[in-house]
């Protein structure tokens, strides 16, 4: 169940028999011959996946975070480190004061990471709120199966290829991962990682990306129970 499929009153009806919210922390940047959306559509599609189990309620994506080395892409739009912190921040304070207590943030980008150190201190600030943060590409669950089938997990590639987030058509083979000299300013990132694949296969197999998939969607249903 989808917030923007609601009324207010469906909302308030939904928060006298549950109060878990499932929100997804996202960017819009560039991911290659992938949609600038992966890190939205991504999480998003778990999210709902779930919500269709659990009768979870999923708040609207935030569609936009911190990617400044990447703003040599166009189509890359990023918010300031400070400012996302905070928007973050202010959305839990949100669906806090509406009564929703237990709340599972679905992270799609490395980027938003800082994020995470600002909702431990929500953890403190709001009295019985409790707070789960997945950021699915981390997982060991993920790390499994890419082990499992000899695959090196990079940002673009092969694991961020499923059939909702590939909008052109994607090369063959390999790339061969660039060296990377340090921190690099948005016009070097350009330089360096070309077309934005940050090296390894463009695509998995079908059935390769179908067991990614179940493996995450199995943890976000553990996570939700809230034990």
């Amino acid at each position: 169940m989808r917030i923007d499929e609601l009324n207010w009153m469906d909302v308030e009806q939904y928060l006298g028999q549950d109060d878990r919210l499932i929100f997804v922390l996202g960017a819009c940047e560039q991911h290659g011959y992938l949609s600038l959306l992966t890190d939205v559509k991504i999480p998003l599609a778990l999210a709902d996946a779930a919500a269709e189990q659990e009768r979870v309620l999923v708040a609207p994506p935030l569609n936009f975070g911190s990617s400044p080395y990447f703003m040599g892409y166009p189509g890359t739009f990023s918010l300031r480190l400070s400012t996302l912190v905070e928007v973050a921040a202010d959305l839990i304070r949100s669906a806090y004061g509406h009564g929703f207590r237990r709340i599972l943030v679905l992270n799609g980008h490395g980027g938003n990471e800082p994020a995470r150190s600002r909702l431990y201190e929500l953890l403190n600030e709001l009295p019985g709120l409790r707070l789960r943060w997945y950021a699915w590409w981390t997982s060991h669950s993920v790390e499994a199966v890419a082990r499992k089938y000899e695959l090196k997990p990079a940002h673009a590639n092969w694991l961020e290829a499923f059939p909702f987030t590939v909008v052109a058509d994607l090369p063959e083979g390999e790339k061969v991962p660039p060296k990377i000299p340090g921190l690099l300013s948005a016009a070097e990132a350009r330089q360096v990682y070309g077309d934005g694949q940050f090296g390894g296969p463009y695509q998995a197999p079908a059935a390769v990306m179908d067991e990614i998939f179940q493996a995450c969607l199995e943890d976000v249903l553990q996570l939700l129970k809230f034990e």
